[in-house]
């Protein structure tokens, strides 16, 4: 990393020769601003110190005087990436990814002095004690003094109501039984059910080791990843449209939340619905899904779960996926739209857009956000993958309670125990707790508040050979499944009809990644086509508005299913996508 320094006017000679001194080894420490994990908002002032190429650190120096810390990173296993506009460091060593902020204005310069990673952070932090840039000295500023210096209007600082604790590993106050309840709760016999459909793909995954992922990622280190096409051995023979639809694997939870008549025993239901879409993702680290093109559209109509489900690509730029399902107990809908960061060894994928969900029978509406996913070592075979953040659960039509969701953050100096934790409270109007539950995302939670203290849920068994097959569930296999009674009842732009995605699905990848070229370049020409009429593109099943928040959202429009069961889509006029 080779950087510029742009040194206030009254820096002096005498602070360039300690600048140099900075430059060598030795011990360095100061204030920096750390982004919160907890929830994923705003950033807090922490006590950092580099010593020996380790960077440690801690909430404030008299915490790191007594040995208190919250993490720790070996700068010579990370890749750095520097954002000069807005004066961040970002540091990703596989398993552990920081992100800091700096006070003063460090410019990458390809023709200046070359810095190792450590040396560029000694200069940060030299910098940081400098305070004002008079003079360079190896104490931290005070409390205050760093406040003032740090405070930037235009982020988001959450209040420092929480604890410690809680702030940076994301555990609750209260300690956590669940997996000790989970190994007490009588086991269910999940078996796999015979649905009818299909049980295997027809091709195995491909081997994608031959892939040049690093130079594929280390090209855009920091940028969303939305926008950069990948080679189709990357990918796996589903798209996002689908992947929205295999949140409703679990649907049943939300059919037995219809039939609760206690409000808060209702809410562990919403909540147990809410983590149970992420336990599709635990054996999906290898492979990305389909982007959707503008204008693709996916349905999915389970009798035997008693739910259909539509889903439409609404926009391109910014990518954002819109879905609707319906059932006799429920309704649920979202717009997700998605952020992909690579920061060097991680990826980071953002989510944006709220859940929703009604209950029928008690008119109650459900709402709340999802949280970030990351794969770490994402470049190694020691790949894995986590999600982290803070669910907020609010009944819109109810203020009787609401539900705070933790999915807990891998402590980097401890055991694997707290690996994929999720606890859970449920509180009353007055914020004291109802209920709380706790478990894993990928195995299963526990609640001991409830009259009958039971496991409320725990993720179907895997498909045999399931590995060779992407890691597909057994309803992430039926996903793409293309029946012959089924296909002239599709529209065309139905994700099962993209030729891409069904070469993959095939085993084809040569012939995938020339059609799958096709398509893209065959929209590229349909918004160039468009922006030449000064048109935009116009959804075909759901309407863009605004919530009661005033926030952007995308609804469904009401004319899928009544086209579907009438005219049908050989009747009207459809998009040409491929």
């Amino acid at each position: 990393v080779t950087i510029q320094l742009t040194f206030p006017p009254s820096f002096s000679s005498t602070s360039n020769k300690n600048m140099q001194d900075a430059n060598t080894p030795g011990i360095c420490e100061g204030y920096l601003m750390k982004r919160r994990k907890w929830p994923l908002k705003g950033w807090h002032k922490r006590y950092f110190v580099l010593d020996k190429g380790i960077l440690r650190y801690s909430k404030n120096q008299h915490d790191f005087s007594k040995g208190k810390m919250h993490g720790a990173l070996d700068v010579s296993l990370a890749v750095m990436s520097v954002n000069k506009k807005a004066r961040r460091i970002d540091l990703d060593a596989g398993d552990i990814l920081y992100h800091m902020k700096v006070s003063y204005c460090i410019l990458l310069q390809y023709d200046a002095i070359k810095l190792t990673v450590s040396d560029y952070l000694h200069v940060c932090l030299c910098f940081t004690q400098s305070g004002s840039g008079r003079s360079l000295s190896f104490h931290a500023p005070s409390v205050a003094d760093s406040a003032a210096e740090y405070f930037d209007a235009c982020d988001e600082l959450m209040c420092a109501s929480s604890s410690e604790m809680s702030d940076e590993s994301g555990l609750s106050d209260g300690s956590s039984n669940s997996e000790a309840s989970l190994s007490k709760a009588p086991a269910k016999l999940n078996s796999i059910k015979n649905t009818g459909h299909r049980t295997t793909l027809p091709a195995v995954c491909p081997d994608n080791s031959h892939v040049g992922l690093m130079t594929i990622l280390y090209n855009n280190i920091g940028k969303d990843l939305s926008r950069v096409s990948m080679p189709a051995a990357l990918n796996e023979p589903v798209c996002l449209l689908q992947r929205l639809c295999e949140e409703l694997e679990y649907s049943d939870l939300l059919d037995t939340a219809n039939h609760t008549d206690d409000p808060y025993q209702r809410m562990v239901y919403i909540a147990a619905f809410a983590i149970s879409g992420y336990a599709t993702a635990q054996y999906r680290n290898r492979y990305k899904p389909f982007n959707p093109v503008l204008g693709e559209t996916f349905e999915c109509i389970r009798e035997d779960r008693g739910f259909r489900y539509i889903s439409e690509q609404v926009s391109h730029h910014p990518p954002i996926s819109a879905c609707h399902a319906e059932s006799n107990n429920f309704n649920f809908w979202q717009d997700q739209r998605w952020k992909n960061k690579f920061w060097g060894k991680s990826l980071e994928i953002m989510p944006t857009g709220m859940v929703n969900v009604t209950l029928k029978n008690y008119g109650d509406h459900y709402e709340w956000n999802k949280v970030v996913t990351c794969i770490h070592n994402v470049l190694s075979q020691q790949r894995y993958l986590e999600h982290y953040g803070e669910v907020i659960i609010r009944n819109l039509k109810s203020s009787v309670c609401t539900c705070k969701i933790t999915f807990v953050k891998s402590r980097y100096w401890g055991s694997d125990g707290s690996k994929n934790e999720v606890q859970g409270q449920v509180l009353d109007e007055t914020g004291n707790i109802v209920h709380r539950f706790g478990g894993f995302w990928h195995e299963g939670i526990f609640c001991d508040t409830l009259p009958n203290p039971q496991c409320i849920w725990k993720p179907n068994p895997q498909p045999k050979n399931y590995m060779i097959y992407y890691g597909f569930s057994s309803f992430a296999m039926e996903m793409n499944e293309l029946t012959p009674d089924l296909k002239p009842l599709l529209p065309p732009t139905d994700t099962r009809l993209r030729p891409d995605q069904r070469l993959l699905e095939e085993g084809k990848i040569e012939e995938t990644d020339k059609k799958k070229d096709e398509v893209e370049e065959k929209q590229r020409e349909r918004r160039k086509i468009l922006a030449k009429r000064g048109e935009e593109h116009i959804p075909c099943f759901f309407r863009k508005t605004l919530d009661a928040a005033g926030k952007e959202v995308w609804l469904y429009n009401g004319t899928y299913w009544k086209i579907r069961d009438n005219a049908g889509f050989v009747n009207v006029k459809n998009l040409e996508l491929w």
